[in-house]
């Protein structure tokens, strides 16, 4: 796949991602967030079973035990960054989640560099740079009253971050972004489905209440742009790929305010230009100014 339909793949997911914290704030007025969550991974466990199923029969050889690891490694992270994200939508708001969970944009380069000993291309440190910024901006360039909710969505970056170069390091070598995504979505949807009938219970007129939720989050949130995640980022690398998914802050302060009538600061329109400057610099930049082989 050509880079640029790659990143084509993690703009739509970032798109997609954005309008899904309208379906995840609102579904909390019904539901607890583990059970949320675990309904919205069992659903999207199901859609995309037949499609990992056709792909391990058309694969040469079985998935390696290292790379089940690694799946399983990723699920671990999404579910813990969702849950943080999904307790922290109870306590701070959809614009505000969705800029602070933007910051693995920060955390992806650093963790790549620091653990991993990777170098990157010289253009990704100003593209992560303004893509900060831009998110900064779009909520509002003020981070004066920061509250308990606003720190959980801190932790949910640090594991979006982790999640995303892990599964950078293992759909390349691996060859089967649906059966990663299959394993993703299954253990997040156990953990999830543990935890919420534990400590939250279950009431079926409360999930029939917030099934347009359930199934908005749970096919095209979760089944449809995760999996767009791991294929795009077959074909470019983790930080690149995190300045594209970072756009759902962009996406989820314009659907705030389209849906919810949260308002988006005049500084945040100059905020969302800068995110696509950003995007445009971190896909001509290696184009136009290849890194020099080592």
């Amino acid at each position: 796949m050509p880079r640029h339909l790659a990143n084509l793949l993690l703009l739509s997911a970032g798109a997609i991602w954005g309008a899904g914290f309208v379906a995840q704030s609102t579904a909390m007025d019904n539901l607890g967030p583990y059970l949320f969550i675990g309904l919205r991974f069992l659903v999207a466990s199901v859609v995309l079973a037949p499609f990992a199923w056709l792909e391990s029969r058309r694969a040469v050889h079985p998935v390696a035990p290292a790379h089940l690891g690694g799946f399983a490694l990723a699920g671990l992270a999404l579910f813990s960054g969702m849950a943080l994200q999904q307790v922290g939508l109870t306590i701070t708001t959809v614009t505000n989640s969705g800029f602070l969970t933007g910051l693995y944009v920060v955390f992806v380069p650093f963790i790549t560099l620091m653990v991993m000993r990777q170098r990157l291309h010289p253009v990704i440190w100003p593209a992560t740079l303004m893509t900060f910024v831009g998110i900064w901006m779009l909520a509002g360039g003020s981070l004066a009253d920061l509250n308990a909710g606003d720190v959980l969505t801190i932790g949910c970056a640090v594991m979006w971050a982790i999640q995303v170069i892990l599964v950078g390091r293992f759909v390349g070598p691996s060859g089967r972004p649906l059966t990663l995504s299959f394993v993703q979505f299954s253990l997040a949807g156990v953990l999830g489905l543990g935890l919420g009938l534990t400590v939250e219970g279950f009431d079926l007129a409360a999930v029939i209440a917030t099934l347009p939720e359930i199934l908005f989050t749970g096919v095209i949130a979760t089944g449809l742009a995760f999996t767009l995640q791991v294929i795009g980022q077959r074909y470019t690398t983790a930080p690149q790929a995190a300045i594209f998914l970072s756009t759902e802050s962009l996406f989820a302060a314009l659907f705030g305010a389209v849906i919810l009538s949260e308002q988006i600061p005049a500084l945040g329109y100059a905020g969302g230009l800068l995110i696509f400057l950003a995007i445009l610099l971190a896909e001509l930049g290696p184009v136009l100014r290849p890194r020099p082989a080592a």
